[in-house]
């Protein structure tokens, strides 16, 4: 029970709502290469099929609006989504892999483009890229490496425009850098306190560095970071007795169907999958936390059986499950909460609308954000 002093401040915690941003939507040469002619994430949304009964399948977003985001109107429309339903703002995934970008032309353009209104941050996506959608997972298509300070150096004179530019969300004055898992990075501390040091030396009070926690890595490992970030549902739980033998009988269950010749991906229920995230236990550590939400899961147009599907998700509970994790979020005093995610059509989690639900999940924004 809180006090009511506490509960008065409680209340006038404002929290930010980021949506993960994927800039897939546009053909690059690489792509182009390795995956066909005219490959985007469009590509994966249409050729979705139903793998079992009422699976929703495939995803069509509303008015069939496979938009291009090389294309100034869609970055607009965009922006102006959040604005509307009140999301503070998109954290764009970012490829640099030791001097060579991928998928960067959208949020260069955004950069050029000031008169765009939306709040933005980057989210280093530092794993090599591999054929793992179509289950070959050693087959690297575009290496990850890092350097020493050369390379350090050359990567944040990348960033440094972007960290800027007034739009680029700051805490304490210091632009936030996402990292997708510091744990791959040698020399990470390092890294990061050579940043500062460039940052400072451009007359910035430093870098805000966030470890995203998930699948691949599901604990802090940088003593220079500020916070860390939950990502939803994608994190990766410690392992448990009760967690082995769980997963032990999923893989003898999913043995028997292949035997059988039965096809079928992990299927899980909403609810319940929300449910573990509402009620985690977070650890005590000397950084920031900031919780994380998702609007739904089903990667079965990447995967196709090798998937994993969420079922029973809607806006409404949506709604319901994010309110609890905002309340949560103010009684831990955290600053964001980072949704799963703005325009994941492929794996299926996002707040763009589509065809079933319309605007519904962003509707659901609305209402928890103006009543809090």
């Amino acid at each position: 029970q809180l006090k009511k002093g506490r509960k008065d401040s409680v209340k006038k915690e404002k929290i930010k709502l980021i949506a993960w941003h994927l800039p897939q939507y546009h053909c690059i040469p690489e792509n182009d290469e390795w995956w066909g002619k005219g490959f985007t994430e469009w590509t994966n949304v249409k050729r979705a099929v139903p793998l079992f009964d009422g699976h929703l399948q495939p995803r069509v977003p509303l008015d069939k609006y496979y938009y291009n985001l090389l294309d100034k109107r869609t970055l607009e429309w965009q922006a102006m989504l959040t604005r509307k339903y009140g999301v503070y703002g998109l954290c764009f995934y970012h490829y640099w892999f030791n001097g060579k970008l991928l998928l960067e032309k959208p949020v260069e353009q955004l950069l050029n483009y000031k008169e765009i209104d939306i709040n933005f941050c980057f989210s280093w996506a530092n794993e090599p890229w591999s054929r793992s959608w179509r289950g070959n997972t050693k087959d690297i298509i575009m290496p990850q490496e890092y350097g020493d300070q050369v390379e350090w150096k050359a990567h944040f004179k990348y960033l440094l425009p972007f960290f800027r530019d007034s739009r680029y969300i700051k805490e304490d004055g210091k632009p936030i850098l996402l990292i997708y898992r510091t744990e791959s990075i040698p020399k990470c501390d390092k890294m990061i306190k050579y940043w500062n040091k460039l940052a400072i030396d451009e007359g910035l009070p430093g870098i805000y560095i966030v470890e995203t926690l998930n699948y691949m890595q599901n604990k802090t490992c940088c003593a220079e970071s500020k916070a860390i970030v939950y990502m939803e549902p994608t994190l990766k739980e410690k392992r448990t007795l009760r967690w082995g033998i769980k997963r032990i009988g999923y893989k003898i269950k999913r043995g028997f169907f292949k035997a059988c010749g039965i096809k079928c991906p992990i299927i899980e229920n909403y609810d319940k999958v929300w449910k573990k995230i509402i009620n985690r236990k977070y650890p005590k550590v000397e950084k920031k936390i900031f919780l994380g939400a998702f609007v739904g899961w089903d990667d079965s147009p990447r995967k196709q059986y090798r998937s994993r599907v969420i079922r029973g998700g809607t806006p409404e509970k949506f709604g319901y499950y994010l309110e609890k994790q905002i309340l949560k979020a103010k009684q831990m005093r955290s600053s964001y909460i980072f949704i799963n995610a703005w325009n994941e059509w492929a794996e299926g989690t996002y707040l763009e609308p589509d065809e079933l639900f319309k605007y519904g999940y962003l509707e659901q924004i609305k209402k928890i954000t103006s009543k809090l």
